[in-house]
């Protein structure tokens, strides 16, 4: 049993069920039992009880699905918690199981070495179980000053509310109105290299991308021997249509790269236009280049001047003895702010926290 047969596979057990637990109560559980004991069947009942019940209606249904998943009686007295030191041991290790929770702790174990599998060579389950895990991301966009002041209790003396007070009150002093600038987010632009030497990682990035614009101003495109403009496709709510209309809209997935020509033609079309003016760009791409890689670095330093920052996302850069020898990427790295791994679910996470900050 992996961790998401018994923690996400469990929610939509309790969807079926007639439980409305959406995925932030998913999220919520999920960060509970990180916290507990996973080897404790207890733990495991009172975290879901807590985050994924809404109502008192909930509860009988919600005992009658746990008891059908992870079998026998629900508890009815929740347990003394362990010792943290003691939860997050058996957590990362899963080394202590006891007669009730054994397979749910081999299954936390398991989560941890599928957050830091390269996804490459994962199998067909894991790369199911890998989909579910993107869809729970919870990416915070960058965030840039915005153009226009907002009220404010200090800051800058904002006059003219000051002078329509005054009028208001007859002329009578009042307390100076202030204003200060706002912040608003930052617009991501990605960029997905969807070539034949990158299709072990296609579906996964898309779906990152989806998770991204579902959440911030983002702008969506693939990178072959032409590039596709697919933000309108990843714009629907549900990641399957969303993925299926976008590889349908894409001409040249699994094909032949020209990293430079193609960007060439996102910064004529759009980028220069606006859409990677101040932006936080994502090229995701493992850098081989059949085109003149001469050109490619042209065309990243003219986008490094445009944007505000640019990420380059190799997910070979992760592996161990690494080097960046491909021509795309040796043409690159003068032109890019940071070199980041984009292996892993782990990877995923941590270029989000990356985004971010930017």
């Amino acid at each position: 049993m992996t961790v998401l047969t018994g923690y996400v596979g469990f929610a939509r057990a309790l969807r079926q069920a007639g439980v409305a637990c959406g995925p932030e109560r998913v999220r919520a559980y999920v960060a509970a039992v990180e916290h507990l004991d996973p080897g404790s069947r207890d733990d495991l009942y009172w975290a879901g009880r807590l985050t994924l019940c809404g109502e008192p209606d909930d509860l009988p249904r919600y005992d009658a699905a746990f008891g059908a998943w992870f079998g026998g009686e629900p508890p009815r007295r929740a347990q003394r918690r362990k010792p943290r030191a003691t939860q997050l041991a058996s957590l990362s290790g899963g080394a202590e199981q006891d007669g009730r929770g054994g397979r749910l702790a081999t299954a936390a174990s398991d989560a941890e070495v599928l957050r830091h599998k390269d996804i490459a060579g994962l199998t067909p389950a894991e790369k199911a179980h890998l989909r579910e895990l993107i869809a729970t991301l919870k990416p915070v966009p960058p965030r840039r000053r915005a153009v226009r002041a907002k009220r404010a209790r200090t800051g800058r003396l904002d006059p003219s509310r000051t002078l329509r007070a005054m009028l208001a009150s007859g002329g009578e002093p009042v307390r100076p109105k202030h204003r200060r600038k706002g912040t608003r987010p930052r617009r991501v632009v990605l960029l997905v290299d969807v070539s034949g030497s990158m299709s072990p990682y296609a579906d996964a990035l898309l779906r990152f991308a989806h998770v991204v614009a579902r959440a911030m101003p983002t702008e969506v495109c693939t990178l072959g021997t032409r590039l596709t403009r697919i933000s309108r496709q990843l714009g629907h709510r549900d990641a399957e249509v969303a993925l299926t209309s976008a590889t349908r809209a894409v001409p040249d997935y699994e094909g032949g790269t020209r990293l430079g020509e193609v960007l060439k033609v996102f910064l004529d079309r759009w980028g220069q236009r606006g859409v990677a003016r101040r932006a936080v760009v994502v090229l995701f791409s493992d850098g081989w280049e059949r085109g003149d890689p001469a050109l490619l670095g042209e065309q990243l330093a003219r986008l490094r001047r445009l944007a505000h920052a640019v990420v380059w996302v190799n997910p070979h850069a992760g592996k161990a003895g690494y080097a960046p020898t491909q021509s795309g990427i040796i043409a690159a790295l003068p032109h890019v702010d940071r070199l980041l791994a984009g292996h892993s679910l782990d990877a995923l996470r941590h270029l989000l926290k990356e985004i971010n900050r930017a």
